[in-house]
């Protein structure tokens, strides 16, 4: 599944979420500030894109379903997309479990708890994968 060819030109930014109203918010948010995103409902189609596609940066939910985290997400970029690495920024509701935190501080990517203010988000989005391309 490869994107259209208008958005070639300038790349986007992947978000990983399986939450509908979570997707849209957070879509909306990165396409108001210029960002063209492409979506995926599950790690698994996040790995498929990933393959097939060239991103500014990922933005994760840390839980998807499909037996794919974004944790496993994060491992197959290092390996297969080095460059994106450092171009993640997690996102949860579940900041307090040891399980996460021990992700978080492996992999050193910025995580936004859920719920975030707008301006927070945009300015960690900006700081890690830089202003819309």
């Amino acid at each position: 599944m490869s994107l259209p060819a208008t958005t070639s030109l300038r790349m986007p930014v992947l978000l990983i979420e399986d939450e509908e109203g979570v997707m849209i918010f957070v879509r909306a948010t990165l396409e108001s500030r210029g960002y063209i995103v492409v979506a995926a409902r599950s790690g698994v189609e996040a790995l498929r894109l990933l393959e097939e596609n060239s991103f500014q940066g990922v933005v994760s939910d840390m839980s998807t379903p499909g037996g794919v985290s974004g944790a496993d997400v994060y491992t197959w970029i290092t390996k297969n997309r080095p460059h994106l690495a450092n171009r993640v920024v997690f996102i949860t509701g579940d900041i307090a479990n040891e399980q996460t935190v021990a992700i978080l501080n492996k992999t050193g990517a910025p995580c936004v708890e859920k719920p975030f203010r707008v301006q927070h988000f945009i300015s960690v989005v900006e700081e890690t994968m830089g202003k819309p391309q």
